[in-house]
């Protein structure tokens, strides 16, 4: 009797495994969905099809709140955070269907419902701050946003439904935890986001920001040259990266570059010009007929565009 009771105690430690196949489906979409974004914003692939609209996911994606921080001109996309979360949820999903896992190794398999559980509670929470964020504060609508938070709040249910919990108040208890320091570490990100973004609003609806940085001889003669070969940067008003873009050159030396507004609420909007390019990512730029997305430092700019100039920029 002892002893049945003790191989049903085991057998609940290890939870559901239909719960753990659904949970790696939904982890393997969220991968797929994440990772297609952060792809498109590194500019390895040119387009990525968004239902209801490209622009409304374009605006949500390359706003301030999209990237989590900049290296070496490089942005780090918040995209990129969900994916390795993803990845690392249907690592955690397929443990107990790992050869060399046996009863010995059950600890290791409670442990990963641990890791499932804090891992999805995180990324709900923090998934409605930033659907509150989409809503309320950049107003528009993105597809992929949705469904990644859909994907983070079917987890976490499969996970507490599926984890054969033996202590419910251990759960409850450290879920509130983990919830209340997301929650307030999420708000605080947002708010120090929008105070960073505010500095870059421009007076004028449809106009981007002002640039601040001044100029070097270097950089003015390279957007003279770009300018002279017929070089164009795509841009919407609205897009930080492509503010960024034109801080690199300069006040003076952006003034001098062609650049193409492809918001269609944009100023001088050209948008049906950038669709006919296939253009999907802000910045773009289009140099002797090649085009590439993304912000690029003056030193690329100078190699693309065999600017022979002086490089003291």
């Amino acid at each position: 009797m002892g002893k049945t009771r003790l191989k049903s105690r085991r057998r609940q430690e290890q939870g559901s495994k239909l719960a753990r196949i659904f949970i790696g489906i939904l982890g393997t979409i969220g991968v797929i969905d994440t990772g297609s974004i952060t792809i498109q914003r590194w500019g390895w692939i040119s387009s990525i099809s968004c239902p209801g609209g490209n622009e409304g996911c374009d605006k949500v994606l390359n706003s301030p709140w999209g990237t989590v921080f900049e290296f070496n001109g490089h942005a780090i996309p918040l995209s990129l955070i969900g994916f390795l979360s993803y990845f690392l949820i249907v690592f955690l999903s397929i443990i107990p269907f790992l050869p060399w896992l046996n009863r010995s190794s059950i600890e290791l398999s409670r442990r990963a419902w641990w890791g499932l559980f804090i891992i999805s509670n995180c990324m709900t929470i923090f998934s409605f701050v930033l659907m509150g964020i989409m809503i309320f504060k950049i107003e528009e609508i993105c597809f992929f946003c949705i469904i990644s938070a859909l994907l983070s709040t079917s987890i976490l249910t499969l996970t507490i439904i599926g984890g054969g919990w033996e202590e419910r108040r251990d759960l409850i208890f450290r879920g509130l935890i983990i919830s209340s320091i997301i929650l307030l570490s999420s708000l605080i990100w947002s708010s120090y986001v929008d105070k960073d973004k505010s500095n870059l609003t421009s007076n004028l609806k449809g106009t981007a920001p002002i640039v601040s940085s001044k100029s070097s001889n270097s950089a003015t003669e390279l957007a003279e040259h770009l300018s002279q070969i017929g070089a164009v940067q795509y841009s919407a008003y609205w897009c930080p990266h492509c503010h960024d873009q034109k801080e690199l050159f300069g006040k003076e030396a952006s003034l001098k570059l062609t650049i193409v507004e492809c918001a269609e609420d944009g100023k001088n909007s050209k948008s049906e010009l950038c669709e006919s390019k296939g253009i999907t990512g802000f910045p773009s730029w289009e140099i002797n007929g090649e085009i590439k997305s993304g912000v690029k430092s003056l030193n690329e700019l100078a190699e693309w565009s065999n600017y022979k100039g002086s490089r003291n920029f």
